[in-house]
């Protein structure tokens, strides 16, 4: 069993920062790959972004790259989503996901979800 806690959602104006954490227990972390997710109001779940198990990979979903950076700390069993230049469809709530495979953006891949953290970007 994999438990995933994620932080650092909130509100922030257009063009702001916000980094989201991720903290992972119950699983060696450093085994796995991981990924970040998110769903809006109506909207189906979507990939965002996706790291390997060394931290050596990362994808991006288009809507995002050059904007969003994913990274992981395995020693402190965290994984970290960096958001710049924040956009008002961006407004989401974000989910951390741990799976088996990198990489996929599927969320049907990925078999343990935190609880989510809102993210409100206003114009």
């Amino acid at each position: 069993q994999v438990q995933l806690v994620e932080s650092g959602g909130g509100l922030v104006q257009a063009g702001g920062s916000l980094r989201l954490s991720c903290a992972a227990s119950g699983r060696t972390f450093s085994k796995g790959p991981m990924g970040w997710f998110r769903q809006a109001p109506e909207k189906e779940r979507e990939f965002v972004a996706g790291i390997s198990t060394s931290g050596g990979g990362t994808n991006y979903a288009d809507s995002v790259k050059g904007r969003f950076t994913i990274s992981r700390h395995n020693s402190k069993n965290t994984v970290y989503l960096q958001m710049n230049s924040l956009k008002p469809e961006d407004t989401a709530v974000y989910y951390c996901a741990a799976g088996r495979f990198f990489p996929v953006t599927v969320p049907s891949a990925f078999d343990y979800w935190g609880q989510g953290t809102q993210v409100t970007v206003s114009s």
